[in-house]
């Protein structure tokens, strides 16, 4: 018999498991997962945003007023938790799946850690100083930008 070919490709499974994590936020507007794999496709970390370890998701504010105590003061975003969950050392020449563009913020540290491709899936924000900042930023460091492209594959298997 041969061998499968309907199986999912790399990117397919990469932000799978983006997207997988993301189900992991308790953010109640948005969730956003990431992973960071190796130039040989191996993971090699997973994050999405949520509270910083240690500060409980109840005893801090979800609300997105901008007057007043809000989440974006303390959320940690998807692709700074995968950076900071990483324990192998350095992520020089890796990518990072993630399922919303990153911002600014993000951008710098995905330039530090020597990530060199971001595949995203969503852009909702491309015009948002921030995410403009982030383009600018990628691109002049020379990280690949990549938009990832579902496929339309509905997933199965036999078990």
């Amino acid at each position: 018999m041969p061998k499968r070919s309907d199986y999912i490709t790399w990117d397919e499974y990469f932000m799978g498991v983006a997207i997988l994590a993301a189900q992991r936020s308790k953010d109640p507007n948005t969730q956003v997962g990431a992973c960071i794999v190796s130039e040989d496709n191996k993971i090699l970390s997973i994050g999405y945003n949520g509270m910083p370890c240690g500060c409980s998701d109840d005893e801090f504010a979800w609300g997105r007023d901008a007057d007043k105590d809000n989440k974006y003061f303390y959320i940690v975003h998807s692709e700074l938790n995968a950076i900071l969950n990483y324990r192998g050392g350095s992520l020089e020449g890796s990518k990072i799946y993630v399922t919303l563009f990153p911002c600014n913020e993000c951008a710098k540290a995905i330039i530090q850690s020597g990530i060199r491709e971001v595949i995203y899936w969503q852009d909702k924000y491309k015009d948002t100083p921030e995410v403009i900042a982030s383009k600018r930023m990628l691109r002049t460091a020379g990280v690949q930008i990549s938009e990832y492209i579902p496929t339309g594959r509905t997933l199965n298997i036999n078990l």
